[in-house]
């Protein structure tokens, strides 16, 4: 469970990725160039700056590839529901397929998915049970990596000792000024848009609740069972190892929650 590609047949979705790709490809390579690396050369600032900003940036996009091209949790043709499992179940009234309760039907995807929560353009792929906890894992690392590059673009003219440019790249340095001031708008929009997501991502995990169920004012808080804030994030993450939350590379384990528990809505 959640180790298919899914592949969204989207132009707008691509497009959307591509941007995101582009905005992190950029920063990658030129603040490096133009910061990074002068003035570790120049002795103003240690190995350890670079090695934290690379190691941000591996993590932030690992997630965003393992997040577009993740299965969501997308539900077979002809599923096998476990007989005491099947007053849980409903029909999809888009594709007349049976589907556990808290799934939704995407109409860009064309087939439900388990506990979605939104489809997200700037992936290119839902988001759902089995590839939120790569979104979220993209929120932050997102948001970690551009206050890292507005903090660099800010001590680079204001904290740092002045470049020599004795050997620099001709172009980059001639150029420098315009570079950064990209770096920065791009980052500004970025860090903006991201916390604001990340925000509503985090509350909607603390009540148990997903966008689409949100929007539709389907969950009563009287009704729902209150669950601990670390059995939801478990949940989504699926490890109680809270450090194997931040990292991307592993496989999730969905927890065994039973059904009358998880799908009450």
């Amino acid at each position: 469970m959640g180790r298919r590609i899914h592949f969204v047949v989207d132009p707008q979705g691509w497009c959307c990725l591509c941007l995101i790709i582009f905005v992190w490809l950029y920063n990658t390579i030129f603040i490096p160039k133009v910061i990074l690396f002068p003035h570790y050369e120049e002795g103003h600032i240690s190995i350890v700056a670079i090695l934290c900003y690379y190691f941000c940036s591996l993590f932030c996009i690992a997630s965003l590839l393992r997040a577009s091209v993740a299965d969501p949790g997308k539900l077979p043709e002809n599923p096998k529901i476990p007989i005491t499992e099947r007053e849980y179940w409903e029909v999809c009234n888009k594709c007349n397929m049976m589907r556990p309760k808290r799934s939704h039907h995407c109409s860009r995807c064309g087939h439900c998915v388990r506990r979605m929560d939104h489809h997200c353009p700037w992936i290119n792929n839902c988001v759902g049970e089995d590839n939120h906890w790569l979104f979220l894992q993209l929120c932050f690392y997102s948001q970690i990596l551009s206050s890292y590059t507005l903090v660099l673009d800010f001590c680079h003219y204001y904290y740092f000792l002045p470049l020599k440019r004795e050997n620099g790249d001709v172009f980059v340095f001639r150029h420098e000024l315009a570079l950064l001031r990209i770096s920065t708008i791009m980052g500004l929009i970025i860090l903006g848009g991201i916390s604001g997501l990340f925000y509503t991502q985090l509350m909607g995990i603390f009540t148990d609740t997903t966008s689409i169920e949100k929007m539709s004012n389907c969950c009563d808080d009287i009704s729902r069972p209150r669950k601990p804030w670390q059995q939801t994030f478990s949940e989504v993450f699926g490890t109680h190892w809270k450090i194997l939350w931040f990292i991307p590379f592993r496989q999730r384990q969905p927890l065994r929650v039973p059904y009358h528990f998880a799908n009450h809505v």
